[in-house]
């Protein structure tokens, strides 16, 4: 695909999905692991916000549990902010400390740290927004995911367009319309690099193996089941929407 016909195909769907979560004059933190959709959603923001007239800034948050490569994703993202212009935070905090304080695994452990050290960026920024990266082969795992656990219908209804962080700060997530094969293709198109998380393909973690068998597999039996579990999602949301 030229950059011509993906910017034709795909950054109106985006421009028109994100024009409805991010408004004129706010002041928008975007999540930067240093990941494609994170860079993507970053690089995005970045063009928006000349059209619309809002703050932009990055937070990255170092779990600390990765070592040099943890410490490589942090230099990354802050050097991708200077090459943008881009003001950048940066959270360090210690997850097994939390996961054995808490008894929690070390996935929620990470999980309930990064938001917190979202929210503490947040407000000493003065942000009305949180941006994070999340697309719709997300949505689909998280459905999946979700399933398997027992979850009852709220569970069903998958990510959020936007909720609330706290009484100031609303999460959005502008990358729900496209897929992760566009987030990579948009990449591709803006010459922009990415980090990988070697994590990311570990199976003992049960996302990565709804992301790397279950979906894969299901796929071979509905080409379009990605898109067909994110769609219900957003039916479901909408129908538990109605109800309150």
């Amino acid at each position: 695909m030229t950059k011509k016909s993906f910017n034709a195909a795909v950054l109106p769907r985006m421009r028109a999905f994100a024009g409805r979560l991010i408004d004129r004059e706010d002041m928008v933190l975007a999540g930067l692991s240093g990941g494609a959709d994170s860079v993507c959603l970053l690089h995005f923001l970045r063009y928006l916000a000349r059209e619309k007239h809002f703050a932009l800034a990055a937070v990255h948050v170092n779990h600390g549990l990765r070592g040099k490569d943890a410490s490589a994703d942090q230099r990354f993202c802050k050097k991708l902010c200077n090459e943008l212009d881009i003001p950048f935070f940066c959270e360090k905090v210690n997850v097994k400390k939390l996961a054995k304080e808490f008894d929690l695994s070390p996935e929620h452990a990470a999980r309930k740290a990064r938001y917190h050290a979202f929210l503490k960026t947040a407000r000493a920024w003065g942000a009305t927004k949180l941006a994070l990266g999340h697309h719709l082969d997300d949505q689909a795992e998280t459905f999946l995911l979700n399933l398997l656990r027992g979850t009852r219908a709220k569970g069903l209804a998958g990510i959020p367009v936007r909720r609330a962080l706290d009484k100031k700060v609303e999460i959005v997530r502008p990358l729900l319309c496209v897929t992760r094969a566009e987030t990579e293709e948009y990449l591709h198109q803006n010459g922009l690099s990415f980090v990988t998380d070697k994590t990311n393909t570990d199976d003992a973690f049960t996302r990565n193996w709804v992301r790397g068998t279950l979906l894969p597999m299901l796929e071979t039996k509905q080409p379009q089941i990605r898109a067909h579990l994110a769609l219900l999602a957003q039916e479901m949301a909408a129908l538990l929407e109605k109800k309150k």
